[in-house]
């Protein structure tokens, strides 16, 4: 499996959401509104869920594997840290310094980042 394209659909600085991320996997499949969220130690991806009868939210799309799911992860989450970087440099060189303070920033201090994928 592999991803052959990733596109960040939207960024937000409100609230825990950061972003809603759609994927194509090998040139045959699409994945929608995939979420990146930040927990309380560290940013997730959150795969497209509907709330059933009781009220529970139940993925509709997951991998299957924790292989699959870290492969998944590191690359939604390095495509998200691109483009925040890409929206603080433009903020900046606009001179845009409020706008750029808006900007979360990639990793805080005290949230470390994801795990590397081993290769």
């Amino acid at each position: 499996m592999e991803i052959t394209d990733l596109k960040i659909r939207k960024m937000m600085t409100d609230g825990r959401l950061r972003a809603i991320v759609s994927i194509t996997l090998d040139q045959m499949l699409a994945v929608h509104d995939i979420k990146v969220v930040q927990g309380e130690t560290r940013l997730f991806v959150a795969m497209p869920s509907r709330k059933d009868e009781g009220g529970i939210f139940r993925d509709i799309v997951h991998p299957i594997s924790a292989q699959a799911r870290q492969y998944l992860e590191t690359q939604i989450l390095d495509a998200y840290q691109e483009q925040l970087a890409l929206m603080q440099a433009e903020a900046e060189s606009a001179g845009l310094a409020a706008d750029a303070a808006a900007i979360p920033a990639a990793f805080p201090a005290d949230i470390p980042a994801p795990a590397e994928t081993a290769e």
